[in-house]
C-alpha cells in the first residue's frame, strides 16, 4: 500500500487528504486548502455581471492563471480573505505543486456582526470568488454557494480513513501492567485487546467468556475505530441523499434536481445500475492496466539484467582492450630489441675496422721510424765507396716507403656516423589513430507485417532494423523463392526499408526473407513470411488448368502525359493528335488471361493500337514501333500486326464506335491472338511469348476506349486448345 500513498496526498498542502473535495476538472483537494488558494475577482468579472450582461458565461468558465495573478499582486496591499474584513496581506507564497496560497499575515479580526462560527468550521469563501485548479491549473468562478458546489469525494476519505490505519503502530495489550505487549486478539464484546498470557489469565475460554467473538488486532481496530461511512448527498439540496445518475452531466443527482433542476431534461439511469456498470468498466480498465504494469515488472526485468549484461561486457571489453594493447607492446618491445641488435652489429663493424686500420698503420709507421734512423746513420759514414755501394739502394727504399703513405692511407676507412635512421612516424600516426571499430555484423531485420500485402500479380514487403541495434547497416538483401517451393533468389539489393516485386505468378505462394549486410559481412535472415498473390477464377472444369481470370485497371503512374483518365482508370483517351500508349497495371509471366476494350468514340477514321509490351516500352510513338511491343492497329476498314515496326498479316475488318476489341494472351503456349466483336481477327499473331507483359494500347484524341477485365477465355481458343499443356498440369 505504500505505493499508494502519493495517490491520498493533496497537491497543495502535500498532506494525506482532509475532507477531500472534487473540482470540475475531476482532480480532489483539501476543503481546507480550497479555501485558501481561492482568489477574489473584480466585480466586473463576477458570475452575476456575466450574466446580466448577457454573455452566457457559466459558473465554470476558465480564466487565465495571469490574470489571477494580476487580481492578487497588482492591488494595493489588501484584500479579502476567508471572508473576513479587508487585512493586509504578504506577497503570495507558493505550495509544494506551484499554485499560489493566500495566508493572512495576521490573526482575522473577530467576526462582525457577532456571527459565530462552528467550532472546527472555516470562514465562507466571499463572492465573486475564483479557485485554480493545483494540478491541471484550470481556472473557475466560484458561485453563490463557493465550495459547496463542489461535491465532498466520500470514496477517497474513506480510503484515506483506512490507510491511516493500517499505517498505525502495533496494537498493545491493554492488561499488561509494565511494558504491554503486543495484542494478538480483541475481545468484540469486551472490546479490549490482549496479548497471549493476559488472554489466558484474564479471558480463558469458559464459562460466559467462550460466547465471546475473539478477532485478529488489525480487524478489531477497524470494527472499533472505524466511523460509519458517511452519505453522499446532493451538492444542489443538501437534505437530500443522490439516488439517480445523469448520464449527460456524469454525476449522480437527486430526486429534486430531476423534479426542479437543471437536470429534468437530461437522460438519468438508476445509481445502483449505473454503479455496477461502472464498477465493471474499471474491473476491466484495472485488467488492462494490470497486465501492463505485469509487462513493466517484466521490461524492468530487463532493464536490470541489461544493467549486468553491460557490466560483464564492459569487463570483458576492457580485458580485450588491455589485452591487445598489451600485446602491441610486446610487438614493439621484440621490434626494438631488434633494431637495437642491428645498432650494436654495425657499432662491432665500424669499430673492427677502425681497430685494423690503427694495427696497420701502427707498424707501418714503426718500420718507416726504423729505415729513417738507419738512413741517419748511414749518413754520418765517411767511407765514400761504401756509402756509394748501398745509397742507391737506400734511395729506392725510402720513396717507396714514401709514396706508402699516400692519400688513401692516411683517409678513415670508415666513418663515425651510423647510417641508420628510424621511421617511426607512420606507427605513431596509426597508434593515434587507434580507435574500435565496427567488428559486428548488422542485427536481424525485422518484417512489418502490417505494411506488407500482394495486390494481383505483385507483392509489397517491407522491414526495419531492430529499435535498440546500434550497428552500422550498408544495405539490405531481399529473397524470394519461385512460388513453387523452390530456391530462394536475389530480387532487390540496396539502402531501401520497402521493395514492390511485380511480375509474380497468380495465384501462387511466395516465401520472402530478408537480412542485412555492412563492411564486416552478412547478418541473419529475418524470419520467412508467406505471401498469396491474386485467387485464379475459372469458367469450367476443362478450364481450371488453362484460364486464370485477373482484375486490373489502367496504370496512371506510368502513362504518356497526354493520355486522360475516367472511370476509376478504366476509360482512357488523349489530348493529343499525336498517338500515345498507356500500360495496365498488371503484369503477367504465366496462365492464360483475356482482356477487352471496347471503343466508346471513334471520330476521323484514326488507328488506335491494341496489345502488350514491356514495362519499359516507347509512351509517346505508336504501339509497336519499337521491340518491346506487340500490337495490332485498326482502322475503320482493316487491321495490322506489327513489332519492332514490321507490318504483317493484313485482314479486313475494322472498327467504329462500340466495336469490342479482345487481347488474349496464352502464355502456357507463347501466343497471342486478336479479336473483334467476339470473332477472332486474322491468324494468331505472335508466338515464342516470354517473360513478363503488360496490357497496352495507344491512341489519340479521336478515340475513347474502355477496359473491361475478369473476363472468361473466349470459345475460340478453348476449342483450338481442348487439352492442357503438360508444363501446367
Amino acid at each position: 500500500m505504500e505505493e499508494m500513498e502519493e495517490e491520498l496526498k493533496c497537491p497543495v498542502c502535500g498532506s494525506l487528504f482532509r475532507e477531500p473535495i472534487i473540482l470540475p476538472c475531476s482532480h480532489n483537494i483539501c476543503l481546507a486548502c480550497a479555501r485558501n488558494i481561492s482568489v477574489q475577482t473584480p466585480d466586473a468579472e463576477s458570475p452575476q455581471s456575466s450574466r446580466a450582461s448577457g454573455s452566457g458565461v457559466s459558473d465554470y468558465d476558465y480564466l487565465d492563471l495571469d490574470k489571477m495573478s494580476l487580481y492578487s499582486e497588482a492591488d494595493s496591499g489588501y484584500g479579502s480573505y476567508g471572508g473576513f474584513a479587508s487585512v493586509p496581506t504578504t506577497p503570495c507564497q507558493k505550495s509544494p505543486s506551484g499554485v499560489r496560497v493566500f495566508p493572512p499575515t495576521a490573526p482575522p479580526p473577530p467576526p462582525q456582526h457577532h456571527l459565530l462560527l462552528h467550532p472546527g468550521s472555516l470562514p465562507p469563501i466571499p463572492r465573486n470568488s475564483c479557485i485554480t485548479c493545483p494540478q491541471c491549473h484550470r481556472s473557475l468562478i466560484l458561485d453563490d454557494r463557493g465550495l459547496r458546489s463542489f461535491p465532498k469525494n466520500r470514496v477517497l476519505e474513506g480510503v484515506v480513513d483506512r490507510y491511516q490505519q493500517s499505517k498505525a503502530a502495533a496494537l498493545r495489550c491493554q492488561l499488561c501492567e509494565k511494558s504491554p505487549k503486543e495484542a494478538t486478539v480483541m475481545c468484540e464484546q469486551c472490546d479490549v485487546f490482549y496479548c497471549d498470557p493476559c488472554r489466558l489469565r484474564c479471558h480463558p475460554p469458559r464459562g460466559p467468556l467462550a460466547k465471546h467473538h475473539l478477532v485478529p488486532p488489525a480487524q478489531g481496530r477497524v470494527s472499533r475505530r472505524l466511523s460509519p461511512r458517511k452519505i453522499s448527498t446532493c451538492t444542489e439540496h443538501e437534505l437530500e441523499n443522490h439516488s439517480m445518475y445523469c448520464v449527460q452531466c456524469k454525476i449522480p443527482v437527486c430526486y429534486q434536481c430531476l423534479e426542479e433542476g437543471k437536470h429534468s431534461s437530461h437522460e438519468v439511469k438508476a445509481l445502483g445500475a449505473m454503479w455496477k456498470l461502472h464498477k465493471g468498466q474499471l474491473s476491466l480498465a484495472l485488467n488492462i492496466l494490470s497486465d501492463r504494469a505485469k509487462e513493466a515488472k517484466e521490461f524492468l526485468v530487463q532493464l536490470r539484467n541489461m544493467v549486468q549484461q553491460i557490466q560483464e561486457n564492459s569487463v570483458e571489453l576492457e580485458a580485450c582492450l588491455v589485452a591487445q594493447c598489451d600485446a602491441l607492446i610486446d610487438a614493439l618491445n621484440r621490434r626494438k630489441a631488434q633494431l637495437l641488435s642491428r645498432v650494436n652489429k654495425e657499432h662491432e663493424h665500424k669499430l673492427k675496422v677502425v681497430r685494423d686500420q690503427i694495427s696497420h698503420c701502427t707498424v707501418k709507421l714503426r718500420q718507416t721510424t726504423g729505415l729513417m734512423e738507419y738512413c741517419l746513420e748511414v749518413i754520418k759514414e765517411n767511407d765514400p765507396s761504401g756509402f756509394l755501394q748501398i745509397s742507391d739502394a737506400l734511395i729506392r727504399r725510402v720513396h717507396m716507403t714514401e709514396n706508402q703513405w699516400g692519400k688513401a692511407t692516411l683517409t678513415p676507412r670508415m666513418t663515425t656516423d651510423f647510417d641508420l635512421t628510424l621511421d617511426s612516424g607512420p606507427l605513431l600516426q596509426t597508434i593515434h589513430q587507434l580507435d574500435f571499430v565496427q567488428i559486428k555484423v548488422p542485427a536481424t531485420p525485422i518484417l512489418q507485417l502490417e505494411e506488407c500485402c500482394t495486390h494481383n500479380n505483385s507483392a509489397t514487403l517491407s522491414w526495419k532494423q531492430p529499435p535498440l541495434s546500434t550497428v552500422q547497416v550498408d544495405g539490405y538483401i531481399l529473397e524470394l523463392d519461385d512460388g513453387n517451393g523452390g530456391q530462394f533468389r536475389e530480387v532487390y539489393v540496396g539502402k531501401e526499408t520497402m521493395c514492390t516485386v511485380d511480375g509474380l505468378h497468380f495465384n501462387s505462394t511466395y516465401s520472402s526473407r530478408v537480412k542485412a549486410f555492412n563492411k564486416s559481412g552478412v547478418g541473419q535472415y529475418s524470419k520467412t513470411l508467406v505471401m498469396q498473390t491474386a485467387e485464379t477464377g475459372y469458367t469450367s472444369c476443362v478450364l481450371n488448368t488453362m484460364g486464370a481470370v485477373a482484375w486490373f485497371t489502367f496504370d496512371p503512374s506510368s502513362a504518356h502525359p497526354d493520355i486522360i483518365f475516367s472511370n476509376d482508370n478504366l476509360t482512357v483517351t488523349c489530348n493529343s493528335y499525336d498517338d500515345r500508349v498507356v500500360l495496365g497495371k498488371t503484369g503477367f509471366s504465366r496462365g492464360v488471361h483475356y482482356w477487352e476494350l471496347s471503343v466508346d468514340r471513334y471520330d476521323n477514321h484514326p488507328d488506335p493500337a491494341f496489345g502488350v509490351a514491356r514495362a519499359d516500352v516507347l509512351k509517346d510513338v505508336m504501339l509497336g514501333k519499337d521491340d518491346k511491343a506487340w500490337a495490332m492497329y485498326v482502322d475503320n476498314n482493316r487491321s495490322w500486326f506489327m513489332h519492332s515496326n514490321s507490318h504483317t498479316n493484313r485482314t479486313d475488318g475494322g472498327i467504329s464506335k462500340g466495336t469490342t476489341v479482345g487481347v488474349l494472351l496464352d502464355l502456357a503456349h507463347g501466343t497471342l491472338t486478336f479479336s473483334v466483336n467476339d470473332e477472332q481477327q486474322g491468324p494468331i499473331a505472335f508466338d515464342s511469348m516470354e517473360g513478363l507483359f503488360f496490357p497496352a494500347i495507344s491512341l489519340n484524341r479521336n478515340v475513347q476506349v474502355t477496359l473491361h477485365t475478369g473476363l472468361p477465355i473466349p470459345e475460340f481458343h478453348t476449342a483450338r486448345n481442348p487439352e492442357p499443356p503438360s508444363s501446367v498440369c
